[in-house]
């Protein structure tokens, strides 16, 4: 099972997947297909905040992108339990800043599923920490 960061499941859907490494396309490819893919609900917040900022444009209004974006492609979302959003409170501040960025490493890491990512600081706390388990979305 893979949990993607925001930008990866808006990369993947819009048309960006060559921002995303032969090695993690193959690796949602088989997930895709085995329904193994899941995005958190902190990023549906992400994307429509982006979007009604202007600093994200969609290929279709935000209402028919988000519905589309978990149906039809076989994304599901991951659920965001209690026991996640309290681990997303108690990283390291320092190590991840953004706190939507922790609540997506949280959900990974209680999940006990790997985070695709390219977002530098996740992939560097995924080395120094040892979880969760993170894929470079760029390789």
């Amino acid at each position: 099972m893979l949990l993607l960061d925001t930008h990866v499941w808006v990369w993947t859907l819009e048309g960006d997947a060559h921002r995303i490494g032969r090695r993690s396309r193959a690796l949602l490819e088989k997930a895709r297909a085995a329904d193994a893919v899941r995005v958190s609900p902190v990023s549906l917040f992400e994307v429509s905040a982006l979007y009604s900022s202007g600093h994200l444009h969609l290929s279709r209004p935000l209402e028919q992108w988000l519905e589309g974006a978990v149906e039809e492609v076989g994304i599901r979302l991951a659920p965001l339990s209690r026991e996640a959003a309290v681990e997303a409170g108690r990283l390291s501040r320092d190590a991840i800043p953004d706190p939507l960025d922790r609540l997506i490493v949280a959900t990974a890491r209680e999940a006990n599923v790997a985070l695709v990512t390219a977002d530098r600081r996740i992939l560097d706390y995924a080395d120094s920490a040892g979880s969760p388990a993170v894929h470079d979305a760029r390789r």
